[in-house]
Parts: C-alpha cells; sequence; structure tokens
C-alpha cells in the first residue's frame, strides 16, 4: 500500500473513479430531465479522470480550468467521459458537458486539497480517501433519495396517452401551463382526496394526544419513581416492535370485527396509539432522566403534589422533547397503512394511505397514483424539514435548561 502514498498514483486512481461517478450521475440526471440519451463510458471516464486528477493537484490554477475545458470539449464531440445521444439538442448536451466536467474538475481539486505530487504522509492520504468517500456518500444517498421522488412527481404531471406512449420520458411539456396538474384536480374532484386528507390529519392529531396522555405519566413514572419491576419494565418497553404486526393483524382483525369496530374511525383511533406509545415512552423517560431532580425536589419542599410538579416544572421544560416525539408520532400515525387497509372498507371513511391504495387499480390512471403519493408525501416532509432543526436546538436547550 506505500507505493499509492504518492500524487501521482493517488490522484489519478481517485480523478478517474471521481469522474466515472460524476459521469454516470449527470447521465442518469439530464437523461431523467430531457428525455434523451446520456450516458457514461466507463474507459473514456477513467482514462481522462486519471489525466484530469493529475492536473487537479496542488498547483497552478490554470490546469485544473484546462482539465474542465478538455472534458467538455471532448464529450462534445463524442470522445469524453460522457456519451450524448445524436438526438440531443446541442444546449442540451452542453449543459450535460459543462455538468460533468465541472462537477469532476470541481471535486478534485477539493479531494486534493491537500495532497503535494510527492509522497504523501498518512494524514495526507487519509484525508484525501474521506474526502472521495465522503463525496461519493452525498451523491449516492442524495441519488436514491431523489430519482424516486423525482419520478413520481413527474409521472404524476403526465397524460395517459404520454405514458404509454414512452413510461420512461420524464421530461415535461411546460406549454401546457395549468394543465399539468390535472391529475391533482381530479384527485380532489373525483376521488374525494379531500376527505381522506381530513380524515388521516385528525387521526394523526388524536393519535398524539392520547400517546402523550399514556407516555408522559408513564415515561415520569419509570424515569423518577421507585417501584418494583422498574427496571424490567423499563426494559421490556420497546418488546411489543419484536412481533411484526402482519402477525397481530389477524387477532386485530377478529377482535374489532366481533366488536363492532372495524370500519370505524373509532377502531383506528383506539389501535393507532397501541403502536405509537412504546417508541413515545422510551424517548420520553430518557429526557425525563436528564432533567435534573433537584428542580423537582424544590417544587415539592415548596409544597407542590407530585402532580403539580409535573405540570408547573417538569412538563415546561420537556416542551422540546414532546414537540419531537409528537412530531414523530404524527407522521407515524399518518404513514401508517397496514391496518387502515385491514380494518376500512367504506370509502368516506378511507385514510389516505388507504385512499391512495384505492388508486392502485387497472382501471385507474397510473398518473393518478402517482399524484396521490405526492399529495401524501409533501406535506409530511414540509413539517418534518421544517420543524427538525427547531426541534433539535431546542432538545439540546431544553436539558441545558434542567
Amino acid at each position: 500500500m506505500s507505493f499509492l502514498r504518492n500524487g501521482l498514483v493517488t490522484s489519478p486512481l481517485l480523478g478517474a473513479l471521481w469522474t466515472f461517478i460524476i459521469a454516470t450521475t449527470v447521465a442518469v440526471a439530464m437523461s431523467f430531465i430531457t428525455g434523451a440519451e446520456f450516458r457514461p463510458s466507463l474507459l473514456l471516464s477513467l482514462f481522462w479522470g486519471a489525466g484530469l486528477g493529475v492536473l487537479c493537484l496542488p498547483g497552478p490554477r490554470w490546469k485544473p480550468l484546462a482539465g474542465l475545458a478538455l472534458l467538455t470539449v471532448l464529450s462534445l464531440v463524442g470522445f469524453g467521459p460522457l456519451v450524448i445521444g445524436s438526438e440531443v439538442s446541442f444546449l442540451s448536451g452542453l449543459i450535460g458537458a459543462v455538468a460533468m466536467a465541472g462537477f469532476s474538475a470541481l471535486g478534485m481539486v477539493r479531494i486534493l486539497t491537500e495532497c503535494p505530487q510527492g509522497t504523501l504522509n498518512r494524514h495526507e492520504f487519509e484525508a484525501a480517501v474521506i474526502r472521495f468517500l465522503t463525496g461519493f456518500g452525498y451523491i449516492f444517498f442524495t441519488a436514491i433519495v431523489v430519482i424516486p421522488f423525482y419520478v413520481m412527481v413527474m409521472t404524476s404531471l403526465k397524460n395517459q396517452s404520454e405514458l404509454i406512449q414512452n413510461p420512461l420520458d420524464f421530461s415535461l411539456d411546460l406549454s401546457k401551463g395549468f394543465d399539468l396538474f390535472r391529475s391533482y384536480t381530479e384527485l380532489f374532484s373525483q376521488f374525494s382526496f379531500g376527505s381522506y386528507l381530513w380524515t388521516s390529519f385528525y387521526i394523526s392529531v388524536l393519535t398524539v394526544l392520547i400517546t402523550l396522555a399514556f407516555a408522559v405519566p408513564g415515561a415520569y413514572a419509570v424515569a423518577r419513581l421507585r417501584f418494583k419491576g422498574r427496571a424490567a419494565f423499563s426494559r421490556s418497553i420497546l418488546l411489543i416492535y419484536m412481533v411484526p404486526m402482519i402477525v397481530l393483524a389477524l387477532p386485530i382483525y377478529i377482535a374489532f370485527s366481533m366488536a363492532g369496530l372495524r370500519n370505524s374511525i373509532t377502531g383506528i383511533v383506539m389501535i393507532y396509539p397501541v403502536t405509537t406509545i412504546p417508541v413515545a415512552l422510551y424517548m420520553l423517560q430518557g429526557y425525563f432522566r436528564g432533567l435534573p431532580a433537584e428542580v423537582e425536589e424544590a417544587g415539592l419542599m415548596d409544597g407542590l403534589s407530585r402532580l403539580a410538579v409535573i405540570w408547573k416544572i417538569t412538563l415546561p421544560l420537556s416542551l422540546p422533547a414532546m414537540a419531537s416525539v409528537s412530531l414523530y408520532v404524527f407522521m407515524i400515525a399518518w404513514n401508517e397503512f397496514l391496518l387502515a387497509f385491514m380494518l376500512l372498507d367504506d370509502p368516506t371513511k378511507f385514510t389516505l394511505t388507504r385512499g391512495i391504495a384505492s388508486l392502485n387499480s387497472s382501471e385507474i390512471p397510473r398518473q393518478h397514483l402517482m399524484a396521490g403519493s405526492v399529495i401524501a408525501t409533501v406535506p409530511i416532509m414540509a413539517l418534518f424539514l421544517g420543524l427538525e432543526r427547531f426541534m433539535t436546538k431546542g432538545l439540546t436547550a431544553g436539558s441545558v435548561k434542567g
């Protein structure tokens, strides 16, 4: 391995791999966006990427710029890492070539920022490899998240004839204007999606309230009180998740049918907290343990009852944790499918996930199913991304205040 710890060996190896990764990423992205043929060339990516790696070693700034220009021109004339189909317009081909060359060059400059041309010490070599792996990780995990969502959104904006003509063409005809959103308007006008959204919303809110009503006192008891079996109970809170829900499906179905709770919102509101209370207990008990007991003891010495201490001291200090748990429980209830699919048959009582499942039929256009999936995904994604930063900050602040 010692021969690798040389700038003139490490840089071409990392450059070859990095250029192929970028060429593949740009080819997939441009193919999805334009619907035309872009593909990476393995051999040319490795060959030209090795040269780009050497050019991007620390030194004169003109060298990586020269590599960027060279890769762009080579791709446009058909001898570069990115192979552009003959039917691709010049503008699309230029954008793809510049993106491939630009991200390749900029990435290599960043990866090789501390690499000399001579022998590398252990720190320099490992730092370069770590930066390369970090960049690859960002690209890989972004791709596996973004590509399915992109395909889902683009499919929802198509009409039936376009999907039949070419199901793999994810480009958009912007001249259609608001007609692109026809699938969404039809969902609300013909498939009662507004009712599904409202049902899922208030069921999720009720699930959060019921879960907190049981989880808060339970978690406080485990964290603060001393009673027989406390340690065993604390360790066994999450044992329910060792039993797959599909195993419990038949007993739940039979019990709810006999009790007259099947096909009712009441039954759903009763069963959802069963799946969320254990995880809420587990999350809250850890937070309660982190709060200083001296603050509560001071309240007790001032004449407050235990319930008053919980209400006036513990809960205000625990608001960040309760907000995080509430968001997590809301997401579980919003996305739950198995119990809703098993217990609900009346379309007027469908939750959002159950309503989307009803669209999975040969009689309903595929774009309606994708539009329903977007409607179910975007609100909860926006809620999480909008609140996650504040939740994390609040959890830290809450524990410090205690």
